[in-house]
């Protein structure tokens, strides 16, 4: 299953416009855009997506992008667990 990350056009002003970019390159991942994500105060705070529906939230745009990496991992990992059952 190939992970949806989720971006506010909001929530640009914090650098994530060049890693919601990065990302749309990758052919595993389903990039999508949305005028508003309904997360107004986490918007305004800092750089952030929706990783198959799940806040994932950073200090800065690149460390958003280890945060988001991070995530799909664990949703790999967590795949991977019920397959072998």
């Amino acid at each position: 299953m190939r992970p949806i990350i989720e971006f506010c056009t909001n929530n640009m002003h914090h650098g994530t416009a060049k890693l919601m970019q990065q990302l749309e390159q990758n052919p595993e991942y389903d990039v999508i855009e949305y005028g508003c994500l309904g997360n107004c105060g986490e918007c305004y705070l800092a750089p952030f997506a929706l990783v198959n529906g799940e806040i994932v939230a950073a200090a800065t745009a690149e460390e958003l992008e280890a945060a988001i990496q991070l995530k799909i991992k664990e949703i790999e990992d967590m795949l991977d667990l019920f397959k072998d059952e």
